[in-house]
């Protein structure tokens, strides 16, 4: 499974997104952490092979979330489902 890393100054934290590379959300919410210098990975699991998409559907259930997207991970123990700044600079101490 290869993710992609947008590297930031913001990296104290381990971010990872799971998103779709046609959903509105998931690329604001990839913006909003590029504005705001967060350094994150990230994987469109529309764009990978579907032996590794179910990999990653068991990835988000076994953290206890629904399919939902986007889908954040934020030091292997924050889940945050959906755009929700508040969250993110919560959990991102920003």
């Amino acid at each position: 499974m290869e993710f992609f890393k947008v590297v930031g100054s913001r990296n104290q934290h381990k971010v990872v997104l799971f998103t779709l590379s046609t959903c509105a959300w998931c690329k604001l919410l990839k913006k909003y952490l590029k504005d705001n210098y967060v350094q994150y990975s990230y994987i469109d699991i529309d764009l990978v092979p579907e032996n590794e998409k179910e990999t990653i559907r068991k990835i988000i259930r076994d953290k206890g979330a629904p399919l939902s997207f986007p889908t954040t991970i934020i030091d292997d123990s924050i889940l945050i489902t959906g755009f929700r700044k508040d969250q993110i600079r919560e959990a991102l101490n920003f």
